[in-house]
C-alpha cells in the first residue's frame, strides 16, 4: 500500500466527514460552518493535487480519438460537475457569509439569490458526492482491506523461529 493511497484515504474521509458536519450548520453553529467550509476548501485542492496525474491523463485520453472511456468519461464529468458546484457553493458562501466575511472587516449587501444558489448547490453537492463515493466504493473498500488487512506472512518472525534449535 503506498503512502499516497492511504493519504489519500484519510484525507478523503476527513474531508466528507467535515463535508456533512458543514451540510448542518444549524447543528454545528454558523462560524464552525463558515470556518470549516474554507477548511474544506483547502482540502479539495490538496486532493486536486494528490490527483493530478490521474486528471492530467484522462484529459488527454478523452480528447483522443477512439478510446473507450465510458467509466473514466463519467467520472471525469462528475468530478467537473463537483467542482463546479464547489465554486458555486464557496462563491455563494462568501456573499452571505455572517461571520469569515465580518470577521475580516467587510460588510457584503444581503442578496436572498446568493441565499437561494448557496442552498441548491449545497443540496445538489449532496447527490454528487453520493455518485462520486459511490464511482469511487471499490477504491475505497479495497484501499481500506489492505491497510487494516493482517499481513499473512512476517518473513523476520518465520525465520528466527526456524533458526532456533530445540535442545533435549
Amino acid at each position: 500500500m503506498s503512502k499516497t493511497n492511504r493519504t489519500k484515504l484519510l484525507l478523503d474521509i476527513s474531508t466528507f466527514v467535515a463535508f456533512l458536519v458543514a451540510m448542518d450548520p444549524r447543528t454545528s453553529g454558523i462560524a464552525i460552518h463558515e470556518w470549516l467550509a474554507i477548511a474544506l476548501g483547502a482540502t479539495v485542492v490538496v486532493h486536486l493535487l494528490l490527483n493530478w496525474n490521474w486528471i492530467v491523463e484522462i484529459t488527454k485520453r478523452l480528447f483522443a480519438k477512439g478510446t473507450g472511456l465510458n467509466g473514466a468519461r463519467t467520472n471525469y464529468i462528475l468530478n467537473w460537475l463537483l467542482f463546479i458546484d464547489g465554486i458555486l457553493i464557496m462563491l455563494s458562501g462568501i456573499m452571505i457569509s455572517e461571520s469569515v466575511v465580518p470577521a475580516l472587516g467587510l460588510t457584503l449587501p444581503m442578496n436572498f439569490a446568493w441565499r437561494s444558489l448557496h442552498d441548491l448547490s449545497a443540496n445538489i453537492s449532496l447527490l454528487l458526492m453520493g455518485l462520486h463515493l459511490t464511482l469511487h466504493w471499490n477504491w475505497i473498500v479495497n484501499t481500506f482491506k489492505r491497510i487494516f488487512s493482517r499481513r499473512e506472512s512476517r518473513p523476520v518472525t518465520v525465520l528466527a523461529m526456524e533458526s532456533k534449535e530445540v535442545k533435549a
